[in-house]
């Protein structure tokens, strides 16, 4: 039987602007991933996993799951860079991730 190799990761992001990051992120890579989006909650299928997002009012809940454990410390840098990028204004976002 083959070791479960799969990682995952949750954040939760306090900002005011959940739903314009989360709407921004999902357009920004739609034309390279899977994307499936509106304004309270997103869902990107990168290419080492699925991210998945939702937008509360005060906080961005970010859920990360890669099938590769080793690649998931990477993934949560390019998803916490470009949610930075688009955040700019307030970034660092303050990533709590467990």
């Amino acid at each position: 039987m083959m070791a479960d190799t799969s990682g995952r990761a949750t954040a939760t992001v306090a900002t005011a602007h959940a739903s314009r990051y989360l709407q921004q992120l999902c357009k920004h890579w739609s034309h390279k991933f899977k994307v499936e989006c509106d304004a309270e909650q997103g869902m990107v299928e990168l290419g080492a996993g699925v991210l998945r997002m939702r937008a509360k009012p005060d906080m961005l809940e970010v859920d990360l799951e890669v099938t590769d454990a080793e690649a998931l410390p990477r993934v949560k840098q390019v998803v916490a860079e470009h949610l930075d990028r688009f955040a700019f204004r307030e970034a660092p976002l303050p990533f709590v991730w467990s």
